[in-house]
This record gives C-alpha cells, sequence and structure tokens, in this order.
C-alpha cells in the first residue's frame, strides 16, 4: 500500500492508497460538512442536499446516473453524518474517469428540479416517520438532544418534517454555495488507483471551485440532564452517557479502549456482569463518539421494567469501578479488538478511501497504521483508570430513556451514586 496526497490549487486535497493486487477502486468525495453547522431553520438541509444530488443535473437526468454507473457495474452512494458528508463510487480500476466525472457532475451542476423535491422531501418524511416509530432510534436522538441542548450538534441529522418540507431550490443553492468549498473537500480514492491520474481529473473536474473555506463550525457546549419519555412498550430503552473527547485530544485512544473494556463484546464488564452474571438486559454496550472539539461517552441498554431498578445501580457500579481496577489483561484484550479492527479496513478499498478522507479532514494528514497502533499500543491500564475517573466521578451525566421508565433511578441519583461510590469489586474476567 502506498498513500499520495496532493493539494490543488484551490485547496481541494486528492488522497489515495494503491493497492495493487486489486482489479477494482472506491473513491468519494468527502465534504467538512454536516448537521452541526445547519442553523436552526436549516435542520436537515444537509442530508436533503445529499439526496438531491442524485436527482438530476444539467447533464444528466436522475435515471441517467444510475444507468451510466451501473452500466459498468458500478455503484454509487453517500451518507450524511454530524460533521462530514460523503459521495462515493465502488467500480473497476478503468471506469475511475467515469466515477469522477458522475461525481463532480452531482456535486457542481444538480439542478434541484422541483418536482423531484418534492418527491425526496416526501421520501426523508417517510424515512424521519420510520425514525419516530422506532423507540431505539427516538432514544438515541434524545440522548443526542439532551446532551447539546439548543445547539445544531444535539438536533437530529434528518431534520425534523416542518424544516424539510420548507427547503426550496435556492436554499438548497445557497447551503451548496456556502459549504461545498474545495478547502474542505477532499477527493480521496483507495484500490486500483492511479494517484496522478486522480489529480488530472481533480485539476480538470474540480479546479474551479470555490477556494475559500467555509466559516468554521459553532463550538459545542456540552451541557447533559434529563430526558425521560414514558410510552406503552414492552421494553424501556435506556441510554447512559458523560462529556467524552474530541479527536484530537491525548486521551483519544484511552476513552476508545475505555469504551471497550466497558462494553465493547462479550468479554466486557458491562456484558459479563449485567447480562451474563445477573440477566438484566439481553444486550448491553458502550460507545464513544468523537467530534472536532467535543465527545460524548455513552452506553445503551434495553430491559423490562421489572429490572430498570436494578439495572441503573448496577451500571453505575460498574462505571465507578472500571476507575480502580482495570486490569492489564482487560486493556490488551481491547487493544487487540481496536487493532483487528483496523487492519481489517486496510483490506477494504471502501473502507480505506473513507479512513483516509476523514483523517485529512479532522488531522490534515494520513495517520500510518503504524503510528495509529502505536498510540494504541502506548495506553495502559492506568490511563484507562485516569480517564475513567475524570469521565465519570464528578461530572455530569447525560440521562434519556423511553418506555416503562417510572422509577428510573434520574440523572441526579445517578451522579450521586457516582460520586459516592459503592464498594467496589475486582476484575473477574
Amino acid at each position: 500500500m502506498r498513500v499520495e496526497t496532493t493539494v490543488l490549487d484551490n485547496g481541494l486535497t486528492v488522497v489515495t492508497d494503491q493497492m495493487p493486487h486489486l482489479k477494482t477502486a472506491a473513491l468519494g468525495v468527502w465534504v467538512r460538512t454536516g448537521s452541526r453547522v445547519e442553523s436552526l431553520h436549516q435542520n436537515g438541509i444537509t442530508h436533503l442536499l445529499e439526496h438531491m444530488a442524485f436527482k438530476g443535473t444539467k447533464n444528466r437526468s436522475a435515471r441517467a446516473i444510475a444507468e451510466e454507473i451501473e452500466a459498468v457495474g458500478g455503484e454509487l452512494n453517500a451518507s450524511t453524518s454530524i460533521e462530514h458528508t460523503n459521495y462515493y463510487a465502488r467500480i473497476l480500476a478503468e471506469d475511475m474517469p467515469l466515477a469522477v466525472d458522475i461525481l463532480s457532475d452531482i456535486l457542481k451542476n444538480s439542478t434541484f428540479d422541483a418536482q423531484e423535491l418534492v418527491r425526496e422531501q416526501h421520501v426523508i418524511l417517510q424515512e424521519i416517520g420510520a425514525a419516530n416509530d422506532s423507540p431505539e432510534d427516538q432514544a438515541f436522538d434524545l440522548f443526542q438532544e439532551t446532551a447539546w441542548p439548543d445547539q445544531a450538534i444535539g438536533r437530529p441529522i434528518l431534520g425534523t418534517p416542518e424544516t424539510v418540507k420548507g427547503f426550496d431550490r435556492e436554499a438548497l443553492n445557497r447551503y451548496l454555495a456556502e459549504r461545498y468549498r474545495a478547502p474542505d473537500m477532499v477527493l480521496s480514492g483507495a484500490g486500483a488507483i492511479d494517484h496522478d491520474a486522480l489529480v488530472a481529473l481533480a485539476q480538470e473536474k474540480f479546479g474551479a471551485l470555490n477556494g475559500e473555506p467555509a466559516a468554521p463550525e459553532t463550538k459545542a457546549s456540552y451541557r447533559g440532564g434529563e430526558t425521560l419519555r414514558p410510552k406503552d412498550l414492552m421494553e424501556a430503552q435506556v441510554l447512559i452517557g458523560f462529556e467524552g473527547r474530541p479527536y484530537k485530544s491525548k486521551d483519544y485512544y484511552a476513552i476508545q479502549i475505555l469504551a471497550s473494556v466497558l462494553g465493547g463484546g462479550m468479554s466486557s464488564r458491562l456484558f459479563q456482569e449485567i447480562r451474563e452474571k445477573h440477566g438484566l438486559c439481553y444486550a448491553i454496550y458502550s460507545f464513544h463518539w468523537a467530534f472536532a472539539d467535543t465527545g460524548l461517552f455513552g452506553l445503551h441498554a434495553a430491559t423490562s421494567h421489572e429490572d430498570l431498578g436494578a439495572l441503573m445501580p448496577m451500571i453505575a457500579d460498574e462505571l465507578l469501578s472500571a476507575t480502580q481496577t482495570v486490569t492489564d489483561d482487560e486493556v490488551a484484550r481491547s487493544r487487540a479488538q481496536i487493532r483487528a479492527g483496523l487492519m481489517m479496513a486496510l483490506e477494504s478499498p471502501a473502507a480505506r478511501a473513507g479512513q483516509i478522507a476523514r483523517q485529512i479532514l479532522v488531522h490534515g494528514r494520513v495517520l500510518s497504521p503504524e503510528e495509529i497502533s502505536g498510540k494504541i499500543e502506548a495506553v495502559t491500564a492506568a490511563d484507562i483508570r485516569k480517564v475513567a475517573h475524570e469521565t465519570f466521578v464528578g461530572t455530569v451525566p447525560t440521562l434519556t430513556a423511553i418506555g416503562p421508565v417510572d422509577g428510573i433511578m434520574n440523572a441526579s441519583a445517578l451522579a450521586g451514586r457516582l460520586q459516592q461510590g459503592p464498594v467496589l469489586r475486582a476484575a473477574s474476567m
């Protein structure tokens, strides 16, 4: 594998990872824009624009876009997240020029036809409806909103029915001009990719893009708190969270490993103690979301009303136990899991293209697998215990729950238990 990077005169970055044993390639455009840059009235426009990019350009109809890429056996797709949007293609090596041409066409020449817009708004309203029908999806939306209330980063990526229905062609064009700037975009490719050829295509297709960077996102302010939503369900969906770490934090890898130790698999503390030993839920896991300037450490469980009272104190005890009893063996196991995931991603051109693009957007450079592995390997059990204490003890938790939630330990009681602490058990794994 060989990573090469070129920055065009307008600031657009072209990055490739050549995998010469392959006959296929994955490439796409990643943009430093997502739901967290939207104003209150813009909520959902990033996601709508991602949908509308495939609905026709000055040169191609929506059907022609689909037929041209599929005629060569390729595929196109896109996704929107809180901080990034990407449009990508998977193709045979010889079809790279076609893929770049289509990607540039949908990002520069979309017409946002009024009839197509109405249809796609209807599709997204169905998507919002499906999310609202899912208690777990609702719980996660509330979790995000409770952690960052009255902020773009806390609002749903899909938007609301009211905001989505209010967007028109002018709003989409205005947002496209404001956010899709060359310095905030990366053209990334992996697999059977010729770097110089991709740079030449990028210059031809994207060289005229605006070279002024987009306005930076508003700094996030974690607040936490509690949102409980009683609902007639068989199970309560429970999410507990704490302020996490941004991508560039010195504790980034430590808190990622902490999430794995606590709830990263069947050997994790939460799974073994709460699911296997006490049977208080079918599944439980923890996670850490990192962003440019903030983060959110969380755990999710679904349980019956009868078990809810026992579940919450036990979770608090496990979090506190992690501040004092995380072992070298647990850290070694979690490091191995994270390293394996990293290495497995290197075998997929699509995963690798996305990985190096995000690294450019976040760090301004590609981090080598060896560098990342070294940072992971440097984390000790003492580091994990320290970051666990800083994250859980004396801090403001976020608590959201949907379902039969009466009698749940509230956020204040949870914070108090974490502050005072139970008798800590030694690790038994």
